[in-house]
């Protein structure tokens, strides 16, 4: 289901000769001849928050964050590995980084707004925002997708997040996303 595994050269965007104010300008005067595409990927986010080196790491919190039971208030950044499988030996196709913040007084949810950045494969230097509401208590999260860089350009479209293994004791958590993106 992931297509990490083909690799094909950016017309529109991902490259590094293809940055800069004149090339994103070039793209759009292309842009209406351009044909919508959708792109379906899965890849699994590491969130860890304990050990040597979390990837999520708290930076405010209210006075009464710890007395609430959905930890409302705290808020955190993260800089989470995406890979292409729960393990941990998987590899790493990308970055989610970010703020995440319990933004609920009645249940575990989180606001999160990410950029998913893509480090390897025909996505590379490609990026991908996320901002939405994550009850994590539920078995399946539906977060948008509004917007993107690179390839994904003009990106729209829905992640689809699933807790694939928790660790109770450590706090460390894999979520499996599926993302349905159009983009051109």
């Amino acid at each position: 289901m992931l297509s990490y595994s083909v690799t094909i050269s950016l017309v529109i965007g991902g490259s590094e000769a293809q940055k800069g104010p004149r090339a994103v300008e070039n793209w759009f005067s292309k842009l209406p001849n351009a044909k919508e595409k959708v792109t379906k990927l899965q890849f699994y986010f590491h969130d860890i928050v304990s050990g040597k080196k979390p990837t999520s790491v708290p930076v405010a919190r209210a006075n009464s964050t710890f007395a609430s039971p959905t930890y409302f208030g705290l808020v955190s950044v993260i800089d989470n590995p995406l890979t292409t499988g729960p393990g941990p030996k998987s590899k790493i196709v990308g970055r989610a980084q970010g703020i995440t913040g319990y933004s609920s007084f009645n249940e575990l949810s989180l606001l999160m707004t990410l950029n998913l950045v893509f480090t390897s494969g025909e996505y590379n230097g490609s990026t991908l925002s996320v901002v939405g509401y994550n009850p994590i208590n539920h078995e399946y999260r539906e977060m948008p997708i509004v917007g993107g860089s690179g390839v994904f350009r003009l990106a729209r479209g829905v992640a689809t997040a699933r807790t694939a293994k928790f660790h109770r004791r450590s706090g460390n958590a894999v979520v499996e996303y599926n993302v349905m993106v159009l983009h051109y």
